[in-house]
């Protein structure tokens, strides 16, 4: 058994100590929206955010994530970057097939609650690690700026 705590919920997973994190959240707790791109953290499909940083969640050993608050796709929205970010992300159509997308925003509201008016370098070195398949760097780009902008005006 391990013990994390998902999208602000305590929960008991009966998986073996080094299932990868993305199955355990898949096939066990039953969230879908974290992605299987690689299988070998080049491309970001299946990134999380463990204790707020964003992760990969097909190399990461669900015991490395015990005790801690993993974030997915399905609870980002909850927090008012992440609300930010999607709203930047359909505003803009950024999504063409959406395989990707989520985590992109992952990465994306990671990058904005460090960074809140990132600038293109911060961008590009925060995204490097999510591949779009589809190429839609330019609207992803836009809709952090977006995000980041839509963070001032509440300030």
């Amino acid at each position: 058994m391990v013990s994390l705590t998902i999208n602000g919920e305590a929960r008991e997973l009966d998986v073996a100590d080094e299932m990868p994190l993305l199955w355990a959240l898949r096939d066990v707790a039953h969230l879908s929206g974290t992605k299987f791109g690689c299988g070998m953290a080049l491309c970001g499909a299946c990134t999380v955010h463990i204790d707020g940083e964003p992760t990969r969640s097909c190399v990461t050993p669900v015991s490395q994530a015990e005790g801690k608050s993993v974030t997915t796709i399905e609870a980002v929205g909850d927090d008012p970057v992440g609300r930010r970010v999607q709203d930047a992300w359909l505003d803009l159509g950024v999504a063409q097939c959406g395989y990707c997308q989520g985590g992109q925003i992952m990465s994306a509201t990671a990058l904005l609650r460090k960074t809140p008016d990132p600038d293109d370098q911060q961008i590009t070195d925060a995204m490097s690690g999510n591949i779009c398949r589809c190429g839609t760097y330019n609207r992803i780009r836009q809709a952090i700026r977006q995000a980041a902008e839509a963070g001032e005006d509440k300030a």
